[in-house]
């Protein structure tokens, strides 16, 4: 639900170039399949060659490892200068110049966490000049209405038979602590679950 707000929340992403940071995230990974579900290109930003297949195994037409490569040179290059249409980032406060540099003019930024710098300044003037929208979002504080629309159309996305499910690791729900050590050491590929006993 997450992915779908952030992919959806400035409007329809058909025909548009969505650029996904974090694409073979667990957020980021169903950010890029419901983009290309829903008619965009998408651009995704990796870590590793492995987390790229992953990306592309979404549905990402193009891949950028931001360790090895300029993200918005990049994405430049790929949009003919014109840059993104919207932005799903996993990192405001650390991508911000990243992203700043990839999204045209009257695009758009949605967020859902900003862990590499948790209060960015914030370049008003440029975001002003660019007219670029922010959607800075958490899920319990969405509207019931976005939460509906989710539901609906990722009923409709599992329907199609078109996903990657994308889990990194199960934990039984009183391995709870380990699930979250696992979240927190990073360099995983997908989801880490917690399943109740039935």
């Amino acid at each position: 639900m997450t992915a779908h707000y952030c992919v959806f929340v400035a409007g329809p992403v058909q025909g548009h170039t969505v650029l996904v940071t974090g694409a073979a995230g667990a957020v980021g990974h169903y950010a890029v399949q419901l983009a290309v579900w829903a008619g965009a290109e998408v651009i995704g930003t990796v870590s590793s060659e492995a987390k790229a297949e992953r990306a592309r195994a979404g549905g990402a037409a193009h891949v950028i490892n931001y360790r090895d490569e300029d993200v918005p040179a990049r994405v430049r290059e790929l949009t003919e200068g014109r840059g993104v249409d919207h932005v799903v980032d996993v990192d405001f406060g650390g991508n911000l110049a990243s992203t700043l540099g990839a999204v045209r003019t009257n695009g758009s930024v949605a967020f859902y966490a900003s862990n590499g710098n948790r209060a960015p300044p914030l370049p008003v003037r440029e975001l002003m000049q660019h007219n670029v929208r922010l959607f800075p979002m958490s899920l319990p504080g969405t509207p019931a209405a976005a939460r509906k629309r989710a539901q609906c159309d990722i009923a409709r996305w599992v329907a199609s038979g078109s996903r990657v499910l994308s889990v990194a690791a199960r934990f039984p729900l009183a391995e709870t602590a380990r699930a979250h050590e696992a979240v927190e050491r990073g360099g995983k590929i997908g989801t880490v679950v917690v399943e109740c006993a039935r």
